[in-house]
């Protein structure tokens, strides 16, 4: 407020130099963004004390988004598609299907031990995410081996009658052997969905990283804090170099997994996301199985426990 009081449920928040720039964004397209008076302020905020950065207008001006083809693998009766690395969509489909090899299904939500094999198997899956997926453009990334039937089977079977130490990571095939990562991802994430009346289909996952990103703002937005999405030690006790290490024009490897289902006919089934930060697979594959083994309404799918 005016007397630098905190905003309170029912004032209104009125930000024109946003404005001004998504008017200058719809004029102008990415180059309003990444060339001109915006990029200007955004490398002057980064590069700003305390803890100054070292980005660059020529930084800027040569970012290119990556069009990448999605990763579609069948999933009980649909076809579960999801974002390739440096997401970790290849990990969410492993989980799947390792779950699909449990009698999860037939034992509902009351059972507790429904709860223990969705627990257990999100460790195994956390444990090849974690060693394997980063930026294909710099790391080689088992994703046909991840999704193997004989290693999801192999890794299934690693389940047993009670809890047991945090599961190592496994060799699918293609496999390099890198280091244990070192990532602590926060959480401040959005998600949505939007089908238009010619039936195209947005699942998208977006975020500044934490709640306030970097916590600086440029022309009425903030920016964002990804850098914590890499690992924070390029390489582990052993020295062995980590697939998730830093690296000048690599991408972080993110946990978001904007998926789509659909049906056998490649119709559309559904669609889902979430915020979360590193659970968001978790979260996600939870409303999965509440949804679709379990046929919950989606709300009351989503309302289950993480």
């Amino acid at each position: 407020r005016p007397d630098g009081s905190l905003l309170q449920i029912g004032d209104t928040l009125r930000n024109p130099a946003y404005a001004d720039f998504l008017a200058r964004l719809a004029a102008e397209g990415p180059a309003a963004l990444y060339t001109g008076s915006t990029a200007a302020r955004i490398v002057a905020r980064t590069r700003a004390e305390p803890l100054s950065g070292s980005m660059t207008m020529a930084d800027l001006a040569r970012y290119r988004p990556v069009k990448r083809q999605a990763l579609c693998e069948p999933w009980r009766i649909y076809l579960l598609c999801v974002p390739p690395p440096p997401s970790s969509g290849v990990a969410l489909i492993e989980l799947m299907k390792i779950l699909e090899r449990t009698d999860i299904a037939a034992l509902g939500p009351a059972d507790p031990q429904s709860w223990f094999l969705f627990a257990e198997a999100s460790r195994i899956m956390y444990a090849d995410r974690d060693r394997y997926v980063g930026d294909p453009a710099f790391v080689s990334v088992p994703v046909e081996g991840l999704v193997d039937p004989s290693y999801i089977s192999g890794r299934a079977s690693l389940i047993g009658p009670v809890a047991g130490p945090p599961p190592k990571a496994g060799v699918p095939a293609g496999a390099p052997a890198p280091g244990r990562d070192r990532t602590l991802e926060p959480t401040g994430t959005s998600h949505f969905i939007i089908r238009d009346s010619d039936g195209n289909v947005v699942s998208m996952t977006t975020t500044v990283e934490s709640i306030f990103g970097s916590g600086r703002m440029v022309d009425g937005f903030f920016l964002n804090n990804q850098m914590t999405d890499f690992s924070f030690s390029p390489v582990d006790s052993e020295g062995r170099a980590v697939a998730n290490a830093v690296a000048p024009g690599k991408r972080p490897r993110s946990s978001m997994v904007p998926s789509i289902l659909l049906n056998p006919d490649r119709s559309f089934a559904g669609a889902i996301g979430s915020a979360g930060g590193n659970s968001i697979l978790a979260f996600v594959a939870k409303s999965l199985v509440a949804a679709v083994d379990w046929n919950e309404p989606m709300s009351r799918a989503l309302a289950e426990p993480n």
